[in-house]
């Protein structure tokens, strides 16, 4: 028996470091529209996948999906198919992702309660091991005196649009941002950091937009901004 358990809606495809080893691309979930479904009770999807365009090669459903051959591209056919099965079909409730946004700033500046709150208040499902970790994250200390050396290294300049607060008002504005978000398992070190204008950092946590590391560049929705300003290496 087989079940369907997600409908993966991709948000962004950007390339991983070099001689990573699961490959040079990786695809994005879009957070807000993807859905992972409960197989708990669900009926067997063999009849619905034989009904595709793409038709499995030999007569054993699961062997003829492994390896290579578990990606294939639909038609549009395919997919409304696939959306009208699904319509009915239970949410898994501890898929549910918390809205990272807004999770990583507490994480970094270190607000244990923040974290807790945000954890209470959304009906997110989450398992212990992840609720467990993210306080282990909000309690870590982070160094302050990356932030400053990362303020000299580019002048107090946003690495992305070169904006320079310093230089136009006398204060520094710019924020460090984490390529690999802490609330993700990222680093607290400089090859993991990026110096950016509030506009340019906001924007990236809304969009969940993500590094790609063969252009150096955020992978926004609409278009990729690359890092102008670069004078540290970045790595994970």
């Amino acid at each position: 028996m087989y079940a369907l358990a997600a409908e993966l809606i991709i948000s962004a495809k950007t390339t991983n470091p070099e001689g990573y080893r699961y490959g040079k691309y990786r695809l994005w979930g879009n957070l807000t529209k993807s859905r992972y479904f409960s197989v708990t009770g669900q009926p067997d999807v063999s009849a619905v996948i034989r009904a595709l365009s793409i038709k499995p090669k030999g007569d054993v459903t699961g062997r003829a999906f492994q390896g290579y051959a578990a990606v294939r591209r639909i038609s549009q056919g395919d997919h409304q198919i696939l959306r009208a099965y699904s319509q009915h079909i239970p949410v898994e409730p501890r898929a549910r992702i918390l809205p990272e946004e807004r999770l990583e700033a507490p994480i970094f500046s270190g607000d244990g309660d923040a974290v807790s709150r945000l954890i209470q208040d959304e009906p997110s499902g989450l398992a212990q091991e992840r609720k467990s970790y993210l306080f282990e994250q909000a309690r870590a200390k982070r160094s302050r005196a990356l932030v400053q050396e990362l303020q000299r290294l580019y002048d107090n300049a946003c690495q992305i649009c070169g904006w320079a607060p310093m230089r136009h008002y006398g204060v520094r504005l710019c924020e460090a941002h984490h390529v690999h978000w802490l609330s993700r398992g990222g680093k607290d070190d400089l090859p993991n950091l990026v110096l950016m204008c509030p506009n340019h950092h906001r924007a990236i946590h809304q969009c969940d937009a993500q590094y790609d590391w063969e252009s150096s560049s955020f992978a926004f929705p609409t278009k990729y901004e690359p890092i102008q300003l670069s004078k540290h290496d970045l790595h994970p």
